[in-house]
């Protein structure tokens, strides 16, 4: 077809309110030249090349269309993803189960021996924590009071550090948008895990937004939300190819929505390998799986944020992978299910995943045991006051807040035996130094649990201090 030239010379009228529709507003994208060559691409425009393709749109079209090649589906039957489930006559399923009703027993009375301002403020501190070890789990080590200071906008100078800061900031900001209801009724279909890929990557930096072909050496660029275009390898296993992706995973909506209370738990194990395995987009599969199972249990056991799965799968990293790895593997015999992957393989990892989320439960039960907890706040506060940094009664406060959840400002001159005067100096301090907070000056007073006091409050809960 030869290389279209264009002449915007007899257009500017156009060519501004072009611009204007666009929102181009750079001296970059605005720059034209009449005699430029114009150039078909598949990546990105800018404000120049859109220009053209909207000048030459209608000319040619065929042509352009052409350019654009759709993946390649080489029919592989959604049967290769089987079993999805362990149900019915399945040897493994009275076993998980069990766990199944154990982690749900568990989980509500854990949440029911909190103070719901307890559980909110808690919650806050466990988003930071489940974000740093799904990270970790991806090799990116940054530590909470690195993420705790990119959510106050204090990021650091090194531009690695910072980066790495921004993907923390992006993890929590999806997990929010969970926790919200952002994606109930909706966690494993289509529509939903695109969107939590694509809130997760467009939040990311440049930086992070490009992998490398490890066979070439050619580099990616990631786009957030879409599906992957290419054929993929992760270790020893071959992913279905990228044009089967439609057919597999609305057969992945089918399997893992709308179960009952005991099936819907074993999913959140289940469909954490099987997205895994399908392996929908060229990267961020890991968390977005980790994002989809933590959002499969809140809703199936209304966590209310306290405990992540997060934590106990990177203190046992080898373990969780080796696992994953095992569940790649096509069925062995006849007594490893009817399915074309491995029953057995797939039983192990939920046991593992569900036992995972009891010991977390567990581990946090024994961390915030009312006594156990409110011991340590109060031995902090009291070291605070002998060194001048919290005013005398302090304790009073947090200890009020810790029995009831929350305090609101009218109480504490009373509770104090003191002035308005000198109440409010109190709760300023406390709010300066980052353990209390309020939505407004007419709101209750509660709780917060500050990542940069966690190993004094919560310890274990994260390594006590940002790595070098």
């Amino acid at each position: 077809m030869g290389n279209p030239r264009a002449d915007a010379s007899g257009s500017p009228a156009f060519f501004t309110n072009f611009r204007n529709d666009c929102s181009i507003i750079t001296a970059a994208d605005t720059k034209w030249t009449s005699n430029r060559t114009y150039r078909r691409t598949k990546s990105v425009y800018t404000g120049v090349q859109i220009y053209d393709k909207y000048i030459f749109m209608d000319e040619f079209k065929a042509d352009i269309k052409g350019d654009i090649v759709d993946p390649e589906d080489r029919g592989e039957s959604i049967s290769s993803m089987e079993p999805v489930l362990l149900q019915g006559t399945s040897r493994f399923r009275d076993e998980l189960a069990d766990l199944a009703l154990e982690l749900a027993t568990k989980a509500i009375g854990f949440r029911r021996s909190l103070p719901a301002g307890v559980v909110n403020s808690l919650s806050d501190l466990i988003r930071s924590m489940n974000c740093y070890y799904s990270n970790l789990i991806e090799g990116h080590d940054t530590h909470p009071v690195d993420i705790e200071r990119a959510l106050n906008e204090d990021y650091s100078q090194d531009p690695e550090k910072r980066d790495l800061q921004l993907e923390a900031r992006a993890h929590i900001t999806v997990q929010q948008w969970i926790d919200n209801g952002g994606l109930d009724g909706r966690i494993t279909s289509l529509d939903g895990l695109t969107e939590t890929h694509r809130r997760f990557c467009e939040l990311l930096p440049d930086s992070l937004l490009w992998v490398e072909n490890a066979d070439t050496s050619e580099r990616i660029k990631i786009i957030p939300g879409a599906l992957r275009h290419r054929d993929v390898k992760v270790g020893q296993h071959v992913a279905v190819s990228a044009g089967a992706l439609p057919r597999f995973l609305r057969r992945f909506e089918e399997a893992y929505s709308d179960l009952g209370n005991v099936d819907a738990i074993v999913a959140a194990a289940a469909a954490h390998h099987r997205f895994l395995w399908l392996h929908p987009f060229l990267d961020g599969n890991g968390r977005v799986a980790r994002l989809m199972s933590y959002a499969l249990l809140r809703e199936s056991l209304d966590t209310g944020g306290i405990w992540s799965v997060a934590r106990g799968l990177a203190r046992n990293d080898s373990t969780y992978k080796r696992h994953l790895r095992a569940c790649d593997a096509l069925s062995r015999n006849d007594l490893d299910g009817r399915g074309n992957l491995s029953e057995e393989s797939l039983a192990e990892f939920v046991r593992f995943f569900l036992a995972t989320c009891l010991d977390q439960i567990d581990f946090m039960e024994k961390l915030v045991q009312p006594n156990k907890l409110k011991n340590r706040i109060l031995m902090w506060a009291e070291g605070e006051v002998r060194d001048g940094a919290l005013p005398e009664k302090s304790k009073i406060v947090l200890e009020a807040i810790l029995y009831r959840g929350e305090l609101s400002r009218g109480e504490i001159p009373n509770l104090l035996g003191t002035t308005e005067r000198q109440a409010r100096r109190i709760t300023s301090v406390l709010i300066d130094l980052g353990v209390l907070a309020t939505e407004s000056t007419r709101a209750p007073l509660k709780l917060i649990f500050p990542a940069s006091l966690a190993s004094f409050w919560m310890p274990g809960l994260f390594p006590e201090s940002p790595t070098s």
